[in-house]
């Protein structure tokens, strides 16, 4: 549903030790760029923290500070960061009033942890798009944004900026959608055009799984645990 242009868009990024900045950098930078937006880097506190790589970062507002918002991005993150159950509840609060949550990434893995997936249509890698049905989605493998009502998800990096500009269609317009497009000129031309495991055959798409095979093992079991404690205690 379209917001109307004197409404600000409040947009929540949630940051954290070891988070994957290509998976909400573009996103954040999106949606700052956009007219009458507000947007929060979000964490426990505003000490600074090592993202992946060890790119030195920090948030702007708090947990407790950050208001109710219109759009929640969440990437992929550490296992550690994926297991703290103060931001499975930031996530879980925060969803209920968003019009719009944009997983990326592992951080679809987040969002399945914190029981976001049920019922509905998502992506994310495509060595973890299947284990999907694990949290109740309807998996879809594709490299492409799948919108399922309020949640958008997609696959690593790029993801980030093509979901940030559905949500920019959605809730202000495919007029400013568009002046976001061409004012970051996104015009991908990938030089081996592998991208996707189709384009890049089953030999590399192999190789790239096994590589990452560890941080993808850890970081199931960590929304596995945490879905679980999840459904535990609704049955309870």
């Amino acid at each position: 549903m379209l917001m109307p242009i004197d409404q600000k868009l409040k947009v929540a990024t949630l940051v954290c030790p070891g988070i994957f900045l290509p998976d909400v950098v573009n996103a954040h930078v999106a949606f700052n760029m956009s007219p009458n937006a507000e947007t929060y880097l979000v964490w426990k506190n505003l000490e600074p923290f090592n993202a992946f790589s060890d790119w030195p970062i920090a948030a702007t507002t708090t947990f407790n500070e950050c208001p109710d918002v219109d759009v929640l991005i969440v990437g992929a993150m550490s296992p550690d960061s994926m297991a703290d159950q103060e931001t499975i509840n930031f996530i879980k609060q925060k969803a209920k009033r968003a019009a719009a949550v944009i997983g990326i990434c592992y951080g679809v893995l987040v969002l399945g942890s914190a029981g976001l997936l049920e019922g509905k249509r998502a992506t994310s890698n495509f060595n973890v798009g299947d284990s999907l049905k694990e949290f109740g989605a309807i998996p879809v493998l594709t490299s492409e944004v799948v919108i399922d009502g309020n949640l958008y998800t997609a696959g690593p990096a790029h993801g980030c900026f093509e979901a940030a500009i559905e949500v920019l269609s959605a809730l202000r317009g495919d007029d400013i959608a568009k002046m976001i497009e061409l004012a970051l000129e996104y015009n991908p031309n990938p030089k081996y055009k592998v991208g996707n495991p189709n384009l890049a055959g089953l030999e590399l798409s192999q190789k790239v799984s096994d590589m990452y095979q560890e941080l993808t093992n850890a970081c199931l079991d960590t929304a596995r645990t945490a879905y679980q404690a999840i459904r535990n205690g609704a049955n309870d």
